[in-house]
């Protein structure tokens, strides 16, 4: 594969379908960087998932927040040269956003 056309490869599906494991032996097999979604550090996802009216609009922001960190991490990569595979798509938040927020939380958002 010709890694100077293609800098960032994302893996994205449904919940539980192996993204993560995928991502991962792609980056090995390749030699690149791997950016792997972190939702067991969302402490509000658990919470989420038994009153999502409630928590949506804390999930998201902490989501948000993560991905501000990890788009860092993708500049430097880009900037050294550095490939990276990825298990998530960083577009895949607004969706979730859409889906799950009130209209006065999206604006929020």
């Amino acid at each position: 594969m010709n890694l100077k056309r293609y800098r960032h490869i994302v893996i994205e599906g449904t919940i539980g379908t192996g993204k993560t494991s995928l991502a991962s032996n792609i980056a090995n097999r390749l030699s690149c960087s791997a950016l792997l979604e972190q939702p067991q550090n969302n402490p509000f996802l658990q919470s989420f998932y038994s009153d999502i009216p409630r928590y949506a609009l804390s999930t998201q922001l902490y989501f948000l927040f993560q991905r501000i960190e990890q788009l860092d991490t993708v500049r430097l990569q880009q900037e050294t040269g550095q490939a990276i595979v990825s298990d998530f798509l960083f577009d895949k938040d607004q969706i979730f956003a859409e889906v799950t927020l009130s209209e006065a939380e999206r604006e929020l958002y």
